[in-house]
């Protein structure tokens, strides 16, 4: 039975050796992020399989800057992206918490109503 995917047939199996397939083996794996507006954060979106820096960026616009709104696209070698493994993960343990730098650690709630109800009198 043949199959109608081209990729299937691109492999032409009855040629492969010791039933090893070996497909894509000349792509390398690009790591995609996704700038929305300028002066956003830019976040991962994805990975693409490209032979060069420049098809990879083709093919991740075509990916993911189609549906929404995209400022700018970047590409990365999966290999070049390096990270902590996850053995290390005590060496965060040793930040001390930081609340005075979220807004929920103040409590002024209460004094932002009684200056709003006393300038609303005022009015």
């Amino acid at each position: 039975m043949s199959s109608l995917d081209p990729r299937v047939n691109r492999l032409d199996t009855k040629k492969v050796k010791d039933g090893e397939l070996h497909t894509n083996s000349h792509l390398i794996t690009w790591e995609v992020f996704h700038q929305e507006k300028r002066g956003k954060q830019v976040t991962h979106c994805g990975i693409v399989h490209a032979s060069t820096p420049e098809i990879a960026l083709v093919l991740a616009k075509e990916q993911f800057a189609r549906r929404g709104k995209t400022t700018n696209l970047w590409v990365a070698k999966t290999t070049d992206i390096y990270t902590f493994s996850s053995e290390d993960e005590d060496i965060f343990e040793t930040t001390p918490e930081k609340t005075f730098r979220e807004p929920g650690a103040y409590k002024v709630r209460g004094r932002i109503e009684k200056f709003q109800k006393e300038n609303k009198a005022d009015v």
